[in-house]
């Protein structure tokens, strides 16, 4: 998407902000922007984005809206987390699925399907945004296997157009 144009772009009302606003809220569990800020909905090649000034703070993908990382970065969520070992930054950060031995936290409260964000174990810093593939506890018990597919991460389209 870097250097992709917006082929339509509009201002949301009042109304369509806060109904955005709580959609977020009920899919991501906080609220991406606040009450002030001017919310805009455009649309790329590959996605309908949502946009506060410039920076792109959301995306739908399969009817879902999901954060991106500069939303997380800006928003600092606490819940939905899923903490992953140095060792495996890289290559979720390379757009590869978390996997099981890789976690070493996260949100107990996570269900399968969730929207959840993936932090290193350093930092706490986010580095990918993801679809729960089994629950927090699961996350942190099971050794093998998928634990979150991962929908956006630093560096890949949406990254760069930001």
């Amino acid at each position: 998407m870097a250097r992709t144009k917006f082929k339509k772009r509009h201002r949301l009302s009042r109304k369509e902000a806060k109904s955005l606003r709580e959609q977020f809220f009920s899919s991501t569990g906080f609220y991406p922007v606040v009450s002030d800020d001017s919310i805009d909905i455009a649309e790329t090649d590959k996605y309908t984005v949502i946009l506060s000034g410039d920076e792109i703070m959301g995306f739908f993908m399969d009817d879902r809206l999901f954060p991106t990382v500069r939303c997380l970065f800006r928003a600092c969520p606490e819940k939905r987390y899923v903490t992953i070992d140095m060792g495996a930054v890289g290559f979720v950060a390379g757009g590869a699925d978390v996997m099981a031995p890789g976690i070493v936290d996260a949100d107990r409260t996570i269900k399968e399907g969730d929207i959840v964000w993936v932090r290193d174990e350093r930092n706490k810093r986010p580095i990918a945004v993801g679809i729960a593939l089994r629950s927090g506890d699961a996350m942190l018990t099971d050794r093998k296997g998928k634990a979150v597919k991962n929908v956006h991460h630093v560096g890949d389209d949406i990254w760069n157009f930001g």
